[in-house]
């Protein structure tokens, strides 16, 4: 009989891992919206950014992150938003640059992921789930199980 306690427990314990709801501060959607209304892509030169220089590929790019801010909002907005639901836009929002990825330099892909990481700060998400790291280097590290939630 302790045994059968004992693996309800430990199921019980596992079931629950990375749906840690995640409640969005109050003004995370109008900090979305602000998010889609700032231009992306272009020189910055506070961070020797040289921005992308073709204004198509530009408009391109923006749209497809805007679509991961809108990812971020019916996340927020729907019921349970969890980590791994937000984790879960991420690699749909970075499958989405899939067919541009090869024309994007270095910098290009470190400005995309910094601008998911902005949108995990507005919704106070800790970690992408290793998916930024993927899509920047080609691997992950483990993730500890506080991160993964």
């Amino acid at each position: 009989m302790n045994k059968f306690l004992l693996i309800i427990f430990v199921f019980l314990s596992f079931s629950g891992y990375g749906q840690t709801q995640i409640k969005a501060p109050e003004n995370a959607m109008t900090e979305l919206e602000e998010f889609k209304k700032k231009e992306k892509f272009a020189k910055d030169s506070t961070s020797f950014y040289t921005g992308v220089a073709d204004p198509k590929m530009r408009t391109v790019l923006t749209d497809k992150i805007n679509k991961a801010a809108d990812d971020f909002k019916a996340v927020a907005e729907g019921e349970s938003p969890t980590a791994k639901k937000y984790q879960d836009m991420i690699k749909i929002g970075l499958s989405r640059f899939s067919d541009v990825k090869m024309d994007l330099d270095t910098e290009d892909r470190e400005r995309l992921c910094g601008y998911f990481e902005e949108l995990m700060d507005i919704v106070g998400l800790e970690s992408s789930g290793g998916h930024l790291m993927m899509f920047m280097y080609g691997f992950s590290l483990p993730e500890s199980p506080k991160s993964g939630e």
